[in-house]
């Protein structure tokens, strides 16, 4: 296009490209210098990076994709971390292993790898009765104290949690209550006034003729196991009555349930579910949850 034959915008100043469509033309106004340049070297940029790095998806038979001068992965990057991580978890676990609760307590390492490993083995086997931070429920009892039926030093805890409670294997935890009332043990009237009694033992009752009768079924059927304070007895799994920790609670009612027909519920053994390294650490997480740590 010739000077003459130009056209330019009278409201800008600046000359057109020629087009225009119903009535509106198309200004001429060219990329910045430092732009252009800037494209320009990240074309440069890109061709460099395909020598180097992984670009390309690769042609059949070739692989995923083409490598690169460089050879560089990220999927060998994770797995070289993830072999590190479990070369220091197994180095770790052996410790805890054979570490005892004043090793552990003393190591900060060690007690942080337990503690963390532990938190996580709970959260994904025993929250879901126990609670989140082993707080109970009706039925489970709460880890976050120091009411233990076995005891609850750390030995004694991994035990528990090793063998479970009421399975068939032969170290298991084992108690069985009878069912007083469903096996016509006791009478309704008899039932009535243990409970009553038992109910006194923790001070939610003040005595009354029906508890001094249970008093005497208490020492026929039950101080065995509970005993004659009715304090239990950590090696029977029997649980202290005197105190204010019920299991399914201690209202009238559900005492009298738990004579008549008591739940004997059951605990996995977990250690047939996880690894000895994994039963340590859930064992140090609890304990340190009932505050025996320190």
């Amino acid at each position: 296009m010739s000077e003459h034959d130009k056209d330019v915008d009278a409201a800008t100043g600046v000359e057109t490209t020629g087009h225009e469509w119903d009535g509106i033309r198309e200004l001429n106004n060219p990329l910045p210098r430092w732009w252009l340049y800037i494209f320009y070297i990240t074309i440069v940029w890109a061709v460099v990076y395909w020598i180097f790095m992984p670009a390309w998806p690769a042609l059949p038979g070739m692989g995923t994709n083409t490598p690169g001068i460089r050879n560089h992965s990220d999927r060998a990057l994770v797995a070289e971390s993830i072999d590190a991580l479990r070369s220091a978890r197994a180095e770790n676990g052996a410790a805890l292993i054979e570490a005892s609760v004043e090793d552990i307590l003393a190591d900060q390492d060690l007690r942080q790898f337990a503690m963390a490993a532990g938190e996580s083995a709970f959260g994904d086997n025993c929250a879901t009765c126990h609670g989140a931070g082993g707080r109970g429920a009706p039925g489970y009892p709460t880890l976050a104290d120091d009411v233990w039926l076995w005891g609850g030093g750390l030995d004694e805890i991994q035990h528990t949690i090793t063998y479970g409670v009421r399975q068939e294997n032969m170290e298991s935890r084992f108690s069985m209550m009878p069912a007083f009332g469903r096996d016509q043990v006791l009478s309704a009237e008899e039932i009535t006034n243990v409970a009553h009694y038992v109910r006194t033992l923790s001070g939610l009752e003040e005595p009354s003729d029906a508890s001094i009768a249970g008093q005497e079924v208490f020492e026929w059927n039950c101080v065995a196991c509970h005993g004659e304070a009715g304090t239990g007895d950590q090696f029977q799994g029997a649980p202290d009555l005197t105190d204010r920790d019920w299991l399914y609670g201690s209202d009238m009612a559900t005492v009298q349930a738990t004579i008549y027909n008591p739940r004997n519920s059951a605990m996995p053994a977990w250690g047939e579910r996880l690894d000895e390294t994994t039963v340590k650490a859930l064992a140090v997480y609890v304990y340190a949850l009932s505050g025996s740590e320190g």
